[in-house]
């Protein structure tokens, strides 16, 4: 993920103009910030360019927005340049004291964010009147290089085993909220028929589930406090009605009690002591512990991957980016350990840098310059953080031409049709498809709240005609 400006000093009333969440907000509209670059090095110099605008449910944007946008930052960094691209009035309405205000034009509006020398997270904070407040993170870290001694020592380690893989086409669902669905007794129906959902997906072309999985997820602080929804058993459960159904698997580690992302990549509580060779080998043998006991009920996943959505690190502190040889030996312990359970499961690395070009090459570069090597790079795409579709479509395509991997979008929701269009017809036959995000239930669902498949479900029977079963 992923840039000149008069200074005019704020009047006294500024604080009236701030707009505080509005009790009607309109939940039609959202504004939202992007950065195209989510990581920056805290060297005084480093730059990133952000765009705010208004989406629809849809992730469309308005282009007759005119808002006015109050912006706050915190953090160590300044905003250099803020712009509307009109030719009118270019110029931004007035900025200080870490806020500033800039009235849309054509929908949106952008500003160069520049680093300062401390390393932490920049917090940028987007308000407009009728509108959720709008958010992002930017992780600011030491300036390194490639040339570490790990990259002399680690370049053989993950080297992918010379077997065959069967890559294939992939119309994936993550689904992992099920059970928890079933549990608080949520059935599904497609056509008024009474089916499981598993192979609702599957009667429309559907061929991979996806699933996450956390270490401890039932402990106090965990994912499901109590109950362990997404451990190793019931992982185990679902993943028996994925090879029933006669679907393909893609397993999703976190590594984590809790939630994985791009702000947060907490360890497990049982590894929290741990020093860091120790902390490796805990890694590994997770891994191996996991696909060995779904391998022995004949639920094996034909895809893993290290970690979920990693472009500012796993496992944190130790395998924060801003210490990337720790990063890389962490991804290269999941890898041996999936490769000595079975060389033939595809190996994915998945960053939520859809449309953030600058911000994947410089992760990959950094990774592969390691030693780390993957059959996949997978990608998420929310349009509310990663762009448009024509950033997406020019990312995934510039990765292809510089790595030769296979490209999958591994989440997204909203513009279900484009983004399938986009990631099946990727050059040299490198996409391999997408992965929808929990589309029973939330977000820009394909079930409404009684379980009914409603008429977004359809779209995904002319996909599967076109790239899957053509």
């Amino acid at each position: 993920m992923k840039k000149h400006i008069l200074l005019i000093p704020l009047s006294l009333c500024l604080n009236t103009i701030l707009f505080a969440q509005s009790s009607n907000v309109d939940k039609s509209l959202e504004l939202v910030i992007t950065p195209y670059k989510t990581t920056m090095f805290a060297d005084g110099k480093d730059a990133a360019l952000i765009k705010i605008s208004v989406i629809d449910k849809q992730g469309r944007d308005i282009p007759d927005a005119q808002n006015l946008v109050v912006l706050s930052l915190k953090g160590d960094a300044k905003i250099i340049s803020m712009g509307n691209g009109d030719p009118v009035n270019p110029k931004t309405d007035s900025c200080s004291d870490g806020k500033c205000q800039q009235k849309l034009f054509e929908g949106k509006c952008h500003l160069v964010l520049q680093a300062g020398t401390k390393n932490g997270i920049i917090k940028l904070e987007a308000k407009t009147e009728g509108m959720r407040t709008a958010s992002t993170e930017i992780h600011t870290i030491p300036p390194f290089s490639n040339n570490s001694l790990l990259i002399q020592t680690a370049k053989t380690k993950t080297k992918q085993p010379a077997v065959k893989k069967d890559i294939g086409k992939m119309l994936g669902a993550d689904i992992s909220f099920l059970p928890q669905l079933e549990d608080r007794g949520m059935k599904f129906y497609d056509k008024g028929v009474q089916k499981d959902a598993i192979e609702i997906l599957k009667d429309h072309g559907f061929n991979y589930i996806r699933l996450r999985i956390f270490n401890n997820p039932a402990a106090e602080k965990g994912y499901s406090p109590g109950k362990g929804f997404c451990d190793l058993e019931h992982t185990k459960q679902m993943a028996a009605r994925v090879t029933k159904a006669g679907m393909k698997l893609l397993l999703d580690f976190h590594y984590s009690d809790y939630w994985a992302d791009p702000q947060q990549q907490n360890k497990p509580s049982a590894w929290k002591d741990m020093d860091f060779p120790h902390l490796t080998e805990a890694l590994k043998d997770y891994t191996k512990t996991v696909l060995l006991a779904l391998k022995e009920q004949g639920t094996l996943p034909d895809m893993v991957q290290v970690g979920n959505e990693i472009n500012h690190g796993m496992v944190w502190p130790e395998g924060h980016i801003s210490h990337p040889d720790s990063l890389a030996s962490l991804i290269m312990a999941g890898i041996e350990g999936i490769n000595e359970v079975d060389p033939r499961i595809i190996i994915m690395l998945h960053i939520a840098l859809g449309g953030q070009n600058e911000e994947s090459i410089f992760w990959l570069d950094n990774m592969f310059a390691r030693g780390v090597d993957c059959d996949i790079i997978g990608l998420s795409y929310y349009p509310r953080w990663h762009g448009t579709l024509t950033d997406l479509d020019n990312n995934l395509k510039d990765l292809i031409k510089r790595y030769h991997k296979y490209m999958n979008v591994v989440e997204y929701s909203q513009k279900k049709q484009e983004v399938n269009d986009i990631a099946f017809n990727l050059p040299d036959g490198k996409g391999t498809g997408t992965f929808i995000w929990e589309p029973l239930s939330t977000w820009e669902s394909i079930f409404d709240k009684d379980g009914k498949s409603n008429d977004l479900i359809t779209i995904y029977d002319e996909v599967s005609r076109k790239y899957i079963t053509k």
